[in-house]
């Protein structure tokens, strides 16, 4: 710790500007129609522009959020705002991928700056162990997803998207003869790669260790900002190029992985970022439903989702920053809030309601359109998974209420202004 900020202050209103200017030339750059940049390698269109604004928009909410926090903490980490700049310059180079090799050199340049980011805290054991546990599975995963794309542009000859959709037009994957194995492999390996960099069930092992050990910006940032570009991105891939029944039933398996293991693991947990974690985990296995459908439908309703997670998640880590100069980290420390912060109380009371998904709050809107799309395109068993698992994650979602409405706590949680 140090007791000059200011120069991270001064970074952090400048890293703002740049966000905020940036929104405003991305908005009037919209094209009217579909453009191709560095020999068809990005690619603009309505769509890019809608998954960028967001994105830009959610980062600045994110420094915005660490203006105070690095006030408060007396941390000259300046470079933390550096990083989250470089990472969202990839992120939005993700987004406008139109090419195998584009998108790979975009993921890496986002994950090599969250490995740093997450370790950030140097003071603290947790976060070391944060960023070094982030390397190496990240590192892993980013080996299969090359390896995925080596295969598909071995056994095809190219890697843009446009020509690999026109080679999988009317072209049906099977497991019979080398090509089609071959094929067949790349592409599971393409979706491992990105199951592990969203946190999908079976590849979400290190995302609880990491959210906790992280500091709390950190865990913002990562629960924000990465779902926006990784499901843009998925969605170009597999439902532009790659689309096939295969890739449905193993997204549909994934889908209904995360919102299991989700709704059960949070109920066991105690720490609020942990908790806050298997929720996100389980709220990507809600979107999941949307992008395995691969109807109009589903994808209209995975990007309404996506949407109103992110201002939810926003909503809670901007509570959960007020509250920092109390070091609380279990849900239990938030006894009695309603009383001495009658505002963030009811505040985080709706947002938790909206988690729960309980009508009329936009959460419930989502999960709606959620549902119904995958109803549209007969995936019966999927909506219901969906509705049990959303009834069991009120169980914890309510017991933020509860505890801030009747329950005494260990430690005072005082307001201060």
């Amino acid at each position: 710790k140090y007791d000059y900020p200011p120069l991270v202050c001064n970074v952090s209103w400048l890293g703002l500007l740049s966000v905020l200017i940036t929104i405003l030339l991305v908005a009037a750059g919209t094209p009217l129609t579909v453009a191709n940049l560095f020999y068809n390698n990005l690619i603009i269109d309505n769509f890019t522009y809608f998954c960028q604004i967001f994105l830009l928009l959610s980062t600045a909410s994110t420094i915005v959020m660490c203006l105070g926090y690095f006030k408060e903490e007396s941390l000259n980490a300046f470079e933390s705002i550096v990083l989250i700049l470089l990472s969202t310059c990839s992120m939005l180079f993700m987004i406008s991928a139109y090419d195998l090799i584009a998108m790979y050199l975009a993921i890496e340049l986002q994950s090599l700056c969250f490995y740093v980011i997450a370790a950030s805290k140097r003071d603290s054991e947790f976060s070391t162990e944060a960023g070094l546990k982030y390397f190496i599975l990240g590192a892993f995963s980013s080996g299969i997803l090359l390896f995925g794309c080596s295969m598909i542009y071995g056994f095809t000859g190219v890697t843009n998207f446009e020509e690999l959709a026109k080679i999988f037009t009317g072209y049906e994957i099977t497991l019979f003869g080398a090509q089609s194995s071959g094929i067949f492999m790349g592409i599971l390996f393409i979706a491992v790669g990105f199951l592990f960099k969203i946190t999908a069930v079976p590849f979400h092992m290190w995302a609880p260790d990491v959210y906790e050990g992280s500091p709390t910006l950190v865990t913002a940032f990562f629960s924000i900002a990465p779902k926006i570009s990784i499901l843009a991105n998925m969605v170009r891939v597999f439902i532009y190029s790659f689309y096939d029944p295969t890739w449905q039933q193993l997204f549909f398996f994934c889908s209904i992985a995360s919102m299991i293991l989700g709704a059960l693991a949070a109920m066991a947990q105690n720490k609020v970022k942990r908790l806050l974690a298997y929720s996100s985990i389980g709220h990507v296995g809600y979107l999941f439903i949307g992008f395995s459908c691969g109807t109009i439908e589903g994808i209209q309703s995975l990007l309404i989702g996506v949407f109103i997670h992110v201002l939810m998640t926003i909503n809670v880590f901007a509570i959960v920053l007020a509250l920092r100069q109390n070091r609380f980290k279990y849900i239990a420390d938030l006894g009695a809030l309603a009383k001495t912060n009658p505002i963030s109380a009811i505040t985080l009371s709706i947002t938790m309601f909206s988690y729960a998904g309980i009508p009329p709050l936009a959460g419930f809107r989502s999960k709606f359109y959620l549902f119904f799309a995958a109803l549209g395109c007969g995936a019966y068993l999927l909506a219901l998974i969906g509705v049990i698992t959303s009834v069991i994650s009120r169980f914890y979602y309510i017991r933020f209420v509860k505890i801030m409405y009747f329950d005494t706590p260990k430690t005072w949680i005082l307001y201060k202004p």
